[in-house]
């Protein structure tokens, strides 16, 4: 059955000018996407100063992912609950006051507590963000709103690394807690003046119908914390060969197929699956999964390999990676200008192809490749994605009520987070296990009667004595140096290999993009199935 919805084709919220509106939005979720990865780098610093193990302080990354994962796709029902733009002012003073509270917290334990309230802060910020976003431009402009937003979403995990390496180094890791108090309390200041909720919200209390669906929240968080610890602790864990890798496991599909079939008989669900049953708005969300998935996994493993394989500096490495900010900016504003004249899913198909092309070409990297080489083929990747991110979400969104918005958002961005979260874990599982593959068949060949190693080793001991080392010493050392190398060509050929990988999944979400329905002009009906 198909009904006809059609939306007004001027903003409905206010006579404010919008992008004022998409600004503000803007400036919170591009903070709180932010702190998903400027973290990283600082995590021995977090260790040494708190006296914890680096192994202990990567619970300061899973309690935050694992907060923010619960709360993303609730952030609908509890929009409903306090009004958006309240829950919004909220959600921005939980996050602000959390961040004070990690930049001056004493202690691992401590810190940790305060990380899992800045991610229950955070995690709604994103999806209510792109609610207002949506209602504040008329249909014609909300590309070009999307496009100006999508720069904060997608950008910032690109700098979150080196602008988290250079305050460590150059100040302490409190800063990258602490430097998120000023955008915060600016961020509150500006809702207070220009957000309001639109005359046609609906909102529901406990007092006119609402009702607190415990087993469904109870289950939503069970499923998704077992998930995010099976995702993070997996590797160190080795995977399945561990007890509570195996009951994460179990736990996350118990919970999670049973949150589905017990929301979809709520009326008033914490999460309305139901939206799931939108041919384009399931397909567009399997496509976010997956750029998720390449987009975090691609961009902690770069600066890995250039900062171990190459000696970069943070900085240095940060470098290689800014350009591919500047291009998803120009892809933006391109994507902002032609999507109404395009369909999304050409445009999406675009993109794949060209993030596929960059990424293959940086599975041929090697040992000796030079700046500009690393640079261009992050650039043309980064390029890519930009003609991925807008188009994905207007061809999610165009088929869905407004009053279904908060929930569509809710769960647009569960799948990219959660995406990021299994690509992380596939890149660090991927280059253990193939790096190891690669020694094994590598060390076959480090053998007195291999000739090519046995010159090797003999030329090496020899420019070993010409340097002052005795005949014996020389020849212990040559073979460390060797197997040295070995090590480093292993690790070399993992990492080409896992790139290899993420380029084959970008080809591989090529014909799922043609499932997407084509979009009604921008100032037509939109049908909803």
């Amino acid at each position: 059955m198909e009904a006809t919805l059609t939306l007004p084709t001027v903003a409905p919220r206010t006579a404010i000018n919008p992008w004022f509106i998409a600004g503000t939005v803007m400036l919170a979720t591009f903070m709180e996407v932010l702190d998903t990865s400027v973290a990283n780098v600082a995590l021995p610093h977090i260790a040494g100063n708190l006296s914890a193990s680096v192994d202990e302080a990567t619970w300061v990354l899973t309690a935050y992912l694992v907060a923010n994962a619960i709360v993303l796709p609730l952030s609908g029902w509890f929009s409903t609950l306090f009004g958006r733009t309240r829950f919004y002012m909220a959600c921005v003073a939980i996050f602000t006051v959390s961040s004070l509270l990690c930049g001056i917290a004493p202690s691992l334990p401590l810190l940790i507590l305060f990380r899992i309230l800045q991610g229950l802060g955070g995690g709604a910020l994103q999806p209510i963000s792109q609610a207002i976003l949506v209602e504040s431009f008329p249909r014609e402009k909300q590309g070009v709103a999307t496009a100006f937003y999508g720069m904060g979403v997608v950008v910032a995990p690109v700098i979150g690394p080196t602008l988290g390496g250079w305050m460590t180094d150059n100040f302490s890791w409190r800063w990258i807690f602490l430097i998120n108090i000023p955008f915060g309390i600016l961020s509150i200041l500006l809702t207070t003046m220009l957000i309001k909720d639109p005359p046609d919200f609906i909102r529901k209390t406990f007092k006119t119908g609402l009702k607190l669906d415990y087993i469904g929240l109870g289950l939503l968080a069970t499923g998704l914390a077992a998930l995010e610890i099976l995702l993070d602790e997996g590797q160190r864990s080795d995977w399945f060969g561990s007890p509570m890798i195996v009951a994460a496991a179990v736990i996350a599909v118990v919970a999670l197929v049973a949150v589905v079939v017990w929301e979809l008989r709520q009326t008033d669900p914490v999460v309305d699956f139901r939206i799931l049953k939108n041919r384009s708005f399931a397909v567009a969300a399997v496509t976010m999964y997956a750029v998720g998935f390449i987009l975090y996994g691609s961009t902690a493993l770069l600066p890995i390999f250039l900062q171990t394989m190459l000696g970069y500096t943070a900085l240095l490495s940060g470098l290689v990676l800014s350009p591919g900010g500047v291009a998803m900016m120009i892809g933006f504003a391109i994507v902002g200008r032609i999507l109404g004249k395009v369909q999304p899913r050409t445009l999406i198909v675009f993109g794949l192809l060209v993030s596929a092309l960059g990424t293959y070409q940086m599975s041929g990297f090697n040992l000796n490749i030079d700046f500009n080489t690393a640079m261009w083929a992050r650039t043309l990747q980064a390029f890519g994605l930009a003609f991925l991110f807008v188009p994905i979400n207007v061809a999610a969104f165009s088929a869905i009520p407004r009053e279904k918005l908060g929930y569509a958002t809710g769960l647009m961005n569960l799948f990219r987070n959660i995406g990021g979260s299994a690509g992380i874990a596939m890149i660090t599982t991927m280059m253990a296990r193939r790096s190891q593959f690669h020694q094994g068949n590598l060390v076959s060949h480090v053998t007195p009667l291999d000739p090519g190693y046995g010159d090797m080793l003999a030329g090496t001991a020899s420019t070993l004595v010409g340097q002052g080392a005795s005949a014996a010493d020389a020849a212990g050392q040559a073979q460390g140096l060797l197997y040295g190398l070995v090590q480093r060509q292993a690790l070399m050929m993992a990492v080409t290999d896992t790139f290899f990988v993420l380029s084959l999944i970008f080809v591989a979400m090529v014909p799922l993009a043609f499932l997407i329905k084509r979009s009604a002009p921008p100032t037509g009906p939109i049908h909803v199935d």
